[in-house]
C-alpha cells in the first residue's frame, strides 16, 4: 500500500502544483452590479425621445406613453440609488 501510494504522489504533487500555478485572467474591469436595469433605462429613454420627435399621436396612446415612461424612468434610478446605500 506504501509503495503504490509512493508511485502516484509525484503526479498527485504535479497536478497539485498545476492547478495552484494556472494563471487566472485578472478582472481589470470594474464589474456592473445592474446591467439590465442600465439597459433598461436606457431602452425608455430612446423610446421616449422616439415618441416625442413622432408626427403621430399613436391613437391617442402617446401622451400616456410618455407620462408612463418617465414614472418607470424615476423608479429604476431610485432603485440603483437604493443599490447605492
Amino acid at each position: 500500500m506504501k509503495r503504490q501510494l509512493l508511485r502516484f504522489a509525484p503526479w498527485v504533487a504535479l497536478m497539485i502544483l498545476a492547478v495552484i500555478a494556472a494563471p487566472t485572467p485578472a478582472n481589470t474591469e470594474p464589474q456592473e452590479r445592474h446591467p439590465r436595469i442600465r439597459a433598461a433605462i436606457e431602452s425608455l429613454r430612446d423610446a421616449n425621445a422616439y415618441m416625442k420627435a413622432a408626427d403621430h399621436d399613436f391613437c391617442g396612446h402617446r401622451v400616456a406613453a410618455m407620462r408612463d415612461t418617465e414614472a418607470a424612468l424615476r423608479q429604476l434610478q431610485l432603485a440603483l440609488e437604493c443599490d447605492r446605500r
